[in-house]
């Protein structure tokens, strides 16, 4: 089935992709750093979280589940994962102090740190 192999690879790819453990990505989603980066997107609740950051929660919930119950809406969730990190890696990132970047921090949002 065509569907199933396509989860597969968006599966692979995503924990690939993601490297910071659910905990770890929970801890930086409470840091102000994490909260002060990305684009807070048009949500229409003034709550002024970025998307990463609402995508970073997501994460973690997917990353806690078992592939099994895993629906449509989380592997669509797991493809834009995948696409917002290798688009943000092909970037680069700032020639200096990529440690202390908005960069690194937006990619951190979307689980992966690119130090690791």
């Amino acid at each position: 089935m065509m569907a199933d192999k396509d989860h597969d690879e968006i599966y692979k790819e995503f924990n690939e992709a993601v490297n910071m453990a659910p905990a770890e990505l929970e801890r930086f989603l409470d840091t102000d750093d994490s909260k002060r980066v990305g684009w807070k997107g048009e949500d229409g609740e003034g709550s002024g979280e970025s998307v990463g950051h609402k995508s970073g929660k997501r994460i973690v919930e997917i990353k806690r589940s078992k592939k099994a119950d895993l629906t449509d809406d989380d592997y669509a969730h797991m493809k834009k994962v995948n696409s917002y990190i290798s688009r943000h890696l092909a970037q680069g990132g700032p020639a200096k102090d990529k440690k202390h970047s908005d960069w690194r921090y937006s990619l951190m949002n979307w689980g992966h740190d690119p130090e690791k």
